[in-house]
């Protein structure tokens, strides 16, 4: 079984991207394409404040007939996040993302932010723990002998 601690060890950039709460909404989406990610935390004091994603840009910014170059990223961020812990499991991950339809998740320890991962993340890492599996099972069975 996968733990989120094992999908930190391996992300290429470990570095968590944040933008201050005054920012507007358009220094978080360069920040955003700046980094190459989905998402960027939100901190205020150095705290972590709230999360602001590319859906939160789309849904809350433009359609709302928002300004982003006028628009404190405070106002669209999602204050309510969801965090997982470096021994939640990836088949955790997934159910939580699926049944909030988020696709961003904190990683909390002892109120410290230690880092975030992303459906992607959770997604190479379910499919790599299955095919490990999968070459295992074809292993044991070559080994034993067994005929199809």
């Amino acid at each position: 079984m996968v733990h989120v601690a094992e999908i930190l060890n391996v992300k290429r950039d470990t570095a968590n991207v944040s933008v201050d709460a005054s920012a507007t909404v358009l220094d978080a989406v360069q920040k955003m394409a700046d980094a190459d990610i989905g998402a960027v935390l939100i901190t205020d004091n150095k705290s972590v404040v709230g999360i602001f994603t590319e859906r939160d840009y789309a849904r809350k910014g433009e359609i709302a007939g928002r300004v982003a170059s006028k628009t404190p990223v405070r106002e669209v961020m999602v204050e309510q996040m969801l965090t997982v812990k470096r021994n939640t499991t990836v088949d955790q991950c997934l159910a939580l993302m699926k049944q909030n339809r988020i696709r961003h998740l904190p990683v909390v320890e002892d109120d410290k932010l230690i880092g975030i991962i992303s459906m992607r993340d959770v997604m190479f890492a379910s499919i790599a723990h299955r095919e490990s599996e999968i070459r295992g099972l074809e292993n044991f069975l070559t080994g034993s002998g067994f005929q199809s």
